[in-house]
């Protein structure tokens, strides 16, 4: 598979990293319902056969339990990836606080370090920005510097964050949100990560499973009621549903030219971008993964692009 640097640090990692949100379980604040674990540990070990080379995870997803199946996924293996992690989520299963004291975030790395297995974490990133960021930032750079982390980053950051966490400590990533649905960061955190060499890595390319190509009205309705789509997420309600169904649709007639998925589309369209290193897919079974994989090497061509962008050029018209 197709690798890129990433950033300022020593890792050559693959274009698409494997997401574990979903690999949490069920029954916590943001789930996405109910995952056996068995399914998670195949899906994993097939994604490293498949040549990708990292894994992106968190403390939050399930509260603990994701990491631990990544651990439980990686044990005896000879080819082991890169294991980026969060903190900064803390709290109960459904109500979940974000923290960034020092306390709190050198308790969440020990208990990341004992969870994964590991004696150093190749990339922490801080989860979600608060008024303690910088605070949290000291923090990740000392335990950088003692050999718990290997490489520092954020997620979920604007450009005036990183400036400022920059006169502190090197950030080394970047994770936003970027997916044909969410472009904002085009204009300030992309940018700036190409121009500081910066690893950008982003998540949701798919925009949370819903330019996939799998998602339909009655698949919807029967997600589990746990599910944090079904409530939380605005793509997901009408009118924008509707909307984005038909954008998934157009991203089929896109791909099956190519005999790529929608979802390979949607994410190869996130890795055409200078600025990002590589996109987080969240796969919960090997068959999803089959789903993805042609990304790595897809591109779009240029007549492709303006396909898509006439979609939301009709869109803006009719509204």
């Amino acid at each position: 598979m197709n690798q890129r640097r990433l950033g300022t640090t020593d890792m050559n990692i693959s274009v698409l990293g494997f997401g574990t949100w979903a690999l949490g379980g069920g029954d916590w604040q943001f789930s996405w319902g109910p995952q056996d674990d068995q399914k998670s540990v195949a899906a994993i070990h097939r994604a490293l056969d498949l040549g990708i080379n990292w894994i992106d995870t968190a403390a939050a997803y399930g509260m603990g339990h994701s990491e631990e199946v990544v651990a439980r996924a990686l044990k005896g293996r000879s080819n082991r990836p890169y294991v980026f992690t969060k903190g900064g989520l803390v709290g109960d299963r459904h109500r979940i606080r974000r923290v960034l004291k020092a306390d709190s975030l050198r308790n969440e790395i020990d208990a990341s370090l004992k969870r994964l297995q590991v004696e150093a974490i190749d990339l922490y990133q801080i989860h979600w920005p608060t008024d303690d960021l910088e605070e949290g930032w000291r923090t990740l750079d000392e335990a950088h510097k003692a050999g718990k982390l290997r490489w520092i980053g954020v997620c979920n950051c604007d450009v005036a964050q990183l400036k400022t966490l920059q006169k502190i400590a090197p950030v080394h990533t970047v994770q936003p949100p970027y997916s044909l649905l969410q472009r904002e960061v085009e204009t300030d955190v992309l940018p700036f990560g190409l121009e500081n060499n910066i690893g950008v890595i982003v998540y949701s390319p798919m925009a949370s499973g819903l330019l996939s190509g799998a998602m339909t009205r009655e698949r919807f309705t029967k997600l589990p009621p746990d599910d944090w789509r079904k409530t939380k997420s605005a793509w997901f309600q009408e009118p924008e549903f509707s909307r984005n169904l038909k954008l998934a649709e157009l991203l089929k007639e896109v791909g099956k030219q190519y005999g790529r998925t929608a979802g390979e589309v949607a994410i190869a369209w996130t890795l055409r971008h200078p600025a990002v290193t590589g996109a987080i897919v969240g796969v919960r079974s090997t068959a999803q993964l089959d789903g993805i994989i042609g990304a790595a090497d897809f591109k779009l061509s240029d007549a492709d692009l303006v396909r898509i962008e006439g979609y939301f050029t009709s869109q803006s018209h009719a509204a």
